[in-house]
């Protein structure tokens, strides 16, 4: 007689990376493109000044219709708060115990937020909009003051991407920007592999790193890194930013455009094609899982520079691939980190402000610890991001002239 099937224990961790869940109102969202972004926002009526929560369609206090998101304090007082042991949701079954609670906000409303462990009720709070990891915004309470306890908690490990005692791909070594985000990462305490093409041209080392051959433009090459380390990365941070002067009618031929087009868009879409499934199926190992891809792209992605022009439509194509990646990735964190003018041989005409590398990588670090999924680097970007959000179609036209 064949033995019936065994059971499978409902209590045992699922190979399979899982997602929390996910369905949100269109006005929800709201806190989830805060999130992204690592602001703090609410709903606040027009006409009463009343601070809303949950998002809605109407002011509950004057049926007003006019909801602008807008920043407002963050604090307030922890009401009362439960540990969940027991769940019937597979992610939070998983992640036991988790902590909610309410907290009454200085602003006005109540809200229901996920809360840090060393909270107690009648504790002072402050109240910070992360993304989880369906890409959804939530609210979790903290201390007032940051501990190294409260930043190592286990539900903030699973709301943020902290690079620390993570393996780190770091795609290009040979440009000033990808050492520079090696060392950054050494020094969070993360375990980097450096890529480097053409690894038997002299290159500049950087101790404390593991040197890999990889050159997004070969297939082979980065075959071989996926087969070496495909199983065995949590981050990647695709450093390969290629710009070039130019106007389309300026270059002549479509030489430099391939390149461009190559190492923006078609190398980082072999790196991800590699690498992609072995790092989503890793987001479900542990307690270090595979957490985020990160894209160092021009601001100019948003909106073509007409004398970048060709690097502009390049950028373009690798924002729009990006974005294509958050959803074949998830729950892996998909990062966009936006810089203007990098202080390079390729930007000396250019006139300040510029990026220098360690500014970058110093921000590229601060947004995996923040779980932040769209940054900014710099004054130009930052200005050029700020314009773009208030009207596409001028800023258009104010870069054309």
């Amino acid at each position: 007689m064949v033995p019936p099937p065994k059971r499978k224990n409902p209590l045992r961790r699922t190979q399979a990376p899982l997602l929390p869940p996910s369905a949100r109102s269109r006005t929800a969202l709201g806190i989830t493109a805060a999130a992204a972004q690592g602001r703090f926002v609410l709903q606040v009526c027009a006409a009463c000044e009343t601070v809303q929560y949950p998002p809605r369609e109407i002011c509950g206090a004057c049926l007003g219709d006019e909801l602008a998101w807008r920043a407002v304090p963050s604090e307030g007082t922890l009401l009362a708060a439960t540990t969940i042991r027991i769940s019937g949701d597979p992610y939070f079954r998983e992640r036991m115990p988790w902590r909610t609670g309410t907290v009454a906000m200085d602003a006005g409303p109540t809200v229901i937020a996920h809360v840090q462990a060393s909270l107690v009720p009648g504790d002072r709070a402050r109240l910070v909009q992360k993304l989880d990891r369906a890409g959804q915004g939530v609210m979790v309470a903290l201390p007032l003051a940051a501990t190294h306890d409260s930043l190592d908690d286990p539900m903030m490990r699973e709301l943020t991407n902290d690079p620390q005692d993570r393996r780190v791909l770091v795609t290009d070594g040979r440009h000033p920007i990808g050492q520079a985000v090696a060392r950054a990462l050494l020094a969070a305490g993360a375990h980097v592999v450096l890529g480097i093409a053409d690894i038997w041209k002299p290159f500049a080392s950087v101790d404390g790193a593991e040197m890999i051959e990889l050159d997004l433009t070969d297939a082979d090459s980065v075959r071989r890194c996926a087969a070496a380390y495909g199983g065995r990365l949590e981050i990647v941070v695709n450093t390969g930013l290629y710009t070039r002067p130019g106007g389309i009618l300026a270059r002549g031929d479509l030489t430099t455009a391939r390149v461009e087009m190559e190492a923006a868009y078609f190398g980082p879409m072999r790196l991800a094609q590699a690498l992609g499934p072995a790092l989503r199926s890793r987001a479900a190992d542990g307690t270090h899982p595979a957490c985020a891809w990160v894209n160092v792209l021009s601001v100019y992605a948003l909106t073509n520079l007409p004398s970048w022009g060709t690097t502009s439509a390049s950028q373009a194509a690798a924002l729009s691939l990006s974005q294509a990646l958050r959803a074949d990735l998830r729950p892996i964190r998909v990062v966009n980190v936006l810089v203007g003018p990098l202080d390079d041989e390729w930007h000396q005409t250019v006139p300040s402000p510029k990026v220098a590398p360690t500014a970058l990588a110093t921000a590229i670090v601060r947004a995996l610890r923040d779980g932040i999924e769209d940054v900014a680097v710099g004054d130009v970007a930052q200005d050029i991001l700020a314009r773009w959000l208030d009207d596409p179609k001028i800023l258009e036209r104010e870069l054309a002239t």
